[in-house]
C-alpha cells in the first residue's frame, strides 16, 4: 500500500514545501500554502508523464513536421483567438469570472462541432436538465452531443473512450475530482491530477479538450499556476456580467498569436460574434458634451473607438476622491499629476471620475491624451467637437508620445464619419482619409481643442 505523507503546496503557484510557512518560497506569495495528505506513487505511473522507449535524438532538421488540420468551433471569434480553431489532442482553459458567459460559450461551440463526430460536455456543476434548458434556448439540440453530470473524472473519461468523441469538455476542472486521492477536490494535487488526466486521454483520443476554470477576486484563475503550464491555450473571458459586452483573450497559446481578441455580445440567443466593436461602443454617444473624448485603441491586433467620459466636481473631502471605472487607476493618478503640475490646473480640491463606456476595460496608452482632455473639458465646462478622434502617449513632461498602428486606428475613426485627428508628429506619415492635426505636447493639443 502507497505510504502517505504530508505536503504543503501552495495555492497560487503549485509549489511543494515539506513544513508550512507563512511565505511561498517559490512565488513570493503569503499565506497561499495548504496542507494535503498524498500518497507517494512510484515515478513511472505519475500522471501526465510521457514515457516513450527507445527514443533517440534526431538533428531537428530530419524531423518532418506536418501541418495539423484545425477544427472550426463554428464561432468566428473564437477560432480567431484560437489561431483558426482547434488542434486535435490539443487543450484548452477558459476562465472567467462566474456569470459571465464561460459555459454559453462552450455549448454553443458544442453543438457547432459536432459536425466533426461526437462531443462529449462533462459537468461537475450542473445537471443534465439544467443544461438541456440552456441547450433549448441557444438552439443547442444536436444528436452528436453527449452529456454526462459526474464529479468523477474516472467516469468522465471511462465515457470519452467509449464515445471516441471529436471534442471533450470538462465544467468545472475545479468540480471534478479523483476518488483516488485523499484531498478534496478544487485542491492542488485534484485540479493537476484531473487536468493531466484529461489532457494524457485527448492527445490518446486524438480529441480535442477545452476545461472552464473558475478565477479569483483578483481575476486570476484559481488553482496553482501549473495548471496554466500543463494546458495548450489559455483563454480569458471578460466583462461585467451586467453588461452586454464581452471580451475574450488569449494570454498563452502554442497553436497561434497571442495578439487576437474575440469580442461578443450577450443576447438572448447567446453569445453573438460582433463583427463591428467600435459601432457598439458609439452606438449610445449623444451630442458633444463636456468631458467626452473619443479615442482610437488596439485591442489584440484590431482597432476600436471608445468613448471616454470624465467628470470633475468640487470635492467636501480633506482628500480629494479618483475613481477609475475601465481605466488604469494609477495611470489616472499620472495623468492628473501631470495636468496640476505641467498646466497648473486646479485639480487638488476637486474630485475626479473617468469611465470607459460599454465596459471594456483598457490597458492601451493610446488613450492618455484622450482622457486628459476628457478631464479638462470636464474642468472647464466646454465641450469637444464632435467629428475628432484622439490618439496618445502622454508623458511626464506633459509630452505626446506615438503610437504603434497608427494609420489602421485613423482608418478605423474614418470610418465612422470622424474628420480629424489629434495625434503626437510622426516620421514619415502617410495622408490618410483623416485630417491629421499633430501636436507636440498636451498644451499644443488643448490650444487645437480650444481648451
Amino acid at each position: 500500500m502507497a505510504k502517505a505523507k504530508t505536503v504543503y503546496f501552495c495555492s497560487e503557484c503549485g509549489g511543494e514545501s515539506v513544513r508550512w510557512m507563512g511565505k511561498c518560497p517559490h512565488c513570493g506569495a503569503w499565506n497561499t500554502l495548504v496542507e494535503e495528505k498524498v500518497a507517494e506513487e512510484p515515478k513511472s505511473v505519475l500522471p501526465g508523464r510521457v514515457h516513450v522507449r527507445g527514443a533517440k535524438a534526431r538533428p531537428i532538421g530530419e524531423i518532418v513536421a506536418s501541418k495539423q488540420k484545425r477544427l472550426l468551433t463554428g464561432i468566428e471569434e473564437l477560432d480567431t483567438v484560437l489561431g483558426g480553431g482547434l488542434i486535435p489532442g490539443s487543450s484548452v482553459l477558459l476562465g472567467g469570472e462566474p456569470g459571465i458567459g464561460k459555459s454559453t460559450l462552450l455549448l454553443q461551440a458544442a453543438a457547432r462541432m459536432t459536425g466533426y463526430g461526437r462531443v462529449l460536455y462533462i459537468s461537475g456543476e450542473e445537471s443534465p436538465e439544467q443544461i438541456r434548458l440552456r441547450a433549448e434556448r441557444l438552439d443547442c439540440l444536436k444528436d452528436e452531443l453527449y452529456l454526462l453530470a459526474t464529479t468523477d473524472i474516472g467516469e468522465g473519461l471511462e465515457q470519452a473512450r467509449q464515445l471516441q468523441p471529436a471534442l471533450i469538455i470538462i465544467d468545472s476542472v475545479q468540480a471534478v475530482f479523483s476518488p483516488d486521492l485523499d484531498p478534496a477536490p478544487g485542491s492542488v494535487t485534484q485540479v493537476r491530477a484531473v487536468a493531466a488526466a484529461a489532457i494524457g486521454l485527448a492527445r490518446e483520443l486524438d480529441a480535442a479538450v477545452m476545461l472552464i476554470g473558475h478565477v479569483t477576486k483578483e481575476g486570476m484563475l484559481a488553482g496553482p499556476r501549473v495548471l496554466e503550464h500543463m494546458v495548450d491555450a489559455v483563454l480569458y473571458f471578460e466583462g461585467d456580467r451586467f453588461n452586454a459586452f464581452r471580451l475574450l483573450r488569449a494570454v498563452k497559446n502554442r497553436f497561434g498569436s497571442t495578439n487576437e481578441v474575440g469580442v461578443f455580445e450577450m443576447s438572448g440567443a447567446g453569445l453573438v460574434s460582433l463583427a463591428s466593436p467600435s459601432a457598439y461602443f458609439l452606438s449610445e454617444r449623444s451630442a458633444a458634451r463636456p468631458g467626452s473624448a473619443v479615442c482610437s485603441v488596439i485591442q489584440g491586433s484590431r482597432p476600436m473607438l471608445l468613448e471616454i467620459q470624465a467628470l470633475v466636481t468640487p470635492s467636501t473631502l480633506g482628500n480629494p476622491r479618483r475613481l477609475a471605472a475601465g481605466f488604469d487607476f494609477n495611470r489616472l493618478l499620472l495623468i492628473i499629476a501631470v495636468l496640476e503640475r505641467r498646466l497648473g490646473l486646479p485639480l487638488g480640491n476637486k474630485d475626479v471620475y473617468l469611465n470607459i463606456a460599454g465596459g471594456l476595460r483598457l490597458a492601451d496608452p493610446a488613450a492618455d491624451l484622450a482622457a486628459a482632455t476628457a478631464i479638462v473639458s470636464s474642468l472647464k465646462d466646454i465641450p469637444i467637437e464632435d467629428g475628432i478622434v484622439l490618439c496618445g502617449e502622454l508623458g511626464l513632461l506633459g509630452e505626446l508620445r506615438g503610437v504603434p498602428q497608427t494609420e489602421r486606428r485613423l482608418k478605423e475613426a474614418a470610418a465612422f464619419g470622424f474628420k480629424a485627428a489629434i495625434c503626437p508628429p510622426e516620421k514619415g506619415a502617410k495622408e490618410e482619409a483623416v485630417r491629421r492635426l499633430t501636436a507636440a505636447d498636451l498644451p499644443a493639443a488643448l490650444k487645437i481643442l480650444g481648451l
